[in-house]
């Protein structure tokens, strides 16, 4: 198997970065915060994505409600993810600047929760108890595209009103009804929620296809059900993806919580793994191997049962509490499940051969990303690189080298 080569390329995508992030907070939290008094107690949910600027665009946030003389504390907003403890999910935002010392604010972390009124909806709500208590309520959280489901509300504010601000409780309340759940009673309960709490506005954030901040807009919480499906939109006219809709192998270095909340993005890879739900026409990968698990995860492998193949070195790092916490949450329990094994990445990639079928390895078609979010380099194989060499927005950056060294391990990844 030392005689696969790749090709290291680059494909482009369409590119609009904010300019200036900090003074584009400032802007838009003037332009919407005129209930904002002095002495009031906010409460920001902050999740517990892998946001682009994401410490700096709270601590802008904050910065600016602290220059209108309130009085800023940040909460984490995140389900069952950190293990569904508090401490846990203090712990998760550290990991992404998120500390008192960074944002300058208090952060203020606990799983308890208050019962909303329900209305005419099939389950209860709940908030962040320390939200409630709060004085006022600001959502953050970046809008897009699912990774469970789709509908004209996906991964974004309202969302973070519900399953966000309601802790480990609402994830649990909603997961029970899966993914049919996610998609149409998310929507109906945030209504409810932003009516009956004391939600200000959102700031919703979009990025585009090099997870660059692209968009950063705050929302009046009336005009948050209105305003969200067409920032939604926008995301998914800048998704990235892959320049070929079928490979015989796609290996993916390293998966994460803080990359996706499936840890790799169902929407790249073709994957839902969700019982009852129609899988995606495309891509279509034949076998996919994930190599190692990203340090900002935690140990949280939620989404290794999306491939077929791991390493070693990635089975040593999972912390099965806070994994089994998060698949069990969410119900979708084939997303847990341990793949095969290998001791090295050439052998799960020598696994891989051994089960894609009759297709001889000078012509397969093979691509190696990083992570589901950075796919604008990219190795692939001969055969790719022939059928995409012409496209627009393809460049070689060099010529075939091997994919392995000399110990089984992947070559670094080259950006």
């Amino acid at each position: 198997m030392d005689k696969l080569k790749l090709y290291r390329i680059n494909q482009s995508f369409p590119s609009s970065p904010l300019p200036d992030i900090d003074q584009t907070v400032r802007d838009e939290i003037r332009r919407v915060g005129s209930d904002v008094r002095p002495g009031m107690r906010i409460a920001i949910t902050v999740g517990s994505r892998g946001i682009a600027n994401l410490s700096r665009i709270v601590k802008a946030l904050a910065d600016e409600l602290k220059n209108m003389s309130a009085l800023p504390f940040i909460i984490p907003a995140m389900g069952s993810h950190g293990g569904a403890t508090a401490e846990g999910q203090k712990e998760v935002l550290a990991g992404y600047g998120i500390t008192e010392q960074d944002t300058g604010v208090p952060i203020q972390s606990s799983m308890d929760v208050v019962t909303l009124p329900r209305g005419d909806l099939p389950l209860p709500l709940y908030q962040d108890q320390l939200a409630h208590e709060a004085d006022g309520i600001i959502l953050l959280n970046r809008i897009k595209v699912h990774t469970d489901f789709h509908g004209e509300y996906e991964s974004g504010l309202m969302k973070m009103s519900v399953i966000g601000l309601g802790k480990h409780a609402q994830a649990k309340a909603i997961h029970q009804y899966g993914a049919s759940g996610l998609r149409d009673l998310v929507p109906l309960a945030a209504r409810q929620i932003i009516k009956t709490s004391k939600i200000m506005f959102g700031i919703g954030i979009v990025e585009d296809a090099y997870d660059q901040t692209m968009i950063i807009k705050a929302i009046p919480a009336a005009e948050i059900e209105h305003e969200e499906p067409k920032l939604l939109n926008i995301c998914r006219q800048n998704m990235p993806r892959l320049p070929v809709n079928t490979l015989d192998a796609l290996i993916v270095d390293r998966i994460g919580k803080d990359i996706s909340g499936t840890g790799m993005d169902t929407n790249i890879i073709g994957r839902m793994q969700i019982q009852g739900e129609e899988e995606p026409a495309v891509p279509y990968i034949n076998k996919l191997i994930v190599s190692d698990l990203s340090d900002s995860a935690h140990g949280n492998a939620a989404g290794m049962g999306l491939a077929d193949f791991i390493t070693k070195k990635l089975q040593s790092k999972i912390n099965f509490n806070a994994t089994y916490e998060n698949i069990l949450t969410s119900i979708f329990t084939q997303r847990g499940k341990m793949p095969i094994v290998a001791e090295t990445d050439l052998q799960a990639f020598e696994y891989a051969v051994r089960t894609w079928g009759k297709t001889e390895l000078a012509d397969a078609f093979v691509i190696r990303i990083l992570d589901t979010l950075h796919l604008s380099t990219l190795y692939v194989s001969q055969a790719v690189y022939h059928q995409i060499k012409d496209t627009p927005g393809i460049t070689l950056l060099d010529e075939p080298q091997p994919a392995f060294t000399a110990d089984g391990h992947l070559v670094p990844f080259r950006l």
